[in-house]
């Protein structure tokens, strides 16, 4: 495939780009030498040769999913800014509507 001006336009329109003179002649270099570089991996026989997927044989290398404490729930409860006995304070996300009022929540009321 010999890459011409008409080409690089339609790629450029289709990426929706502006390209300059310029930038046209070095974008046709570009596609000329990847094209190339294409044309002669083509020519390497890979008949004999198996796809690869993966780059290792490894399967499944994690770590076991195990379950661990880190931090105990009044650790966890010492760092919070508003907490009530075993819990953390937060302010309220949803309020319930009046039926056809369309109230706003509040912002303060919710600690």
């Amino acid at each position: 495939m010999k890459i011409t001006e008409e080409t690089i336009d339609k790629i450029a329109n289709l990426a929706r780009l502006e390209v300059s003179a310029e930038e046209k002649h070095e974008l046709k270099a570009d596609m000329t030498r990847i094209l190339d570089f294409m044309d002669k991996l083509n020519e390497v026989d890979t008949a004999d040769v198996e796809p690869l997927v993966y780059m290792t044989g490894e399967v499944n290398v994690l770590r076991a999913d195990e379950v661990k404490q880190l931090v105990t729930h009044e650790e966890a409860l010492l760092n919070a800014p508003a907490k009530t006995a075993d819990y953390f304070k937060v302010a309220k996300v949803l309020n319930k509507k009046e039926h056809g009022t369309g109230s706003q929540p509040k912002s303060e009321d919710s600690l």
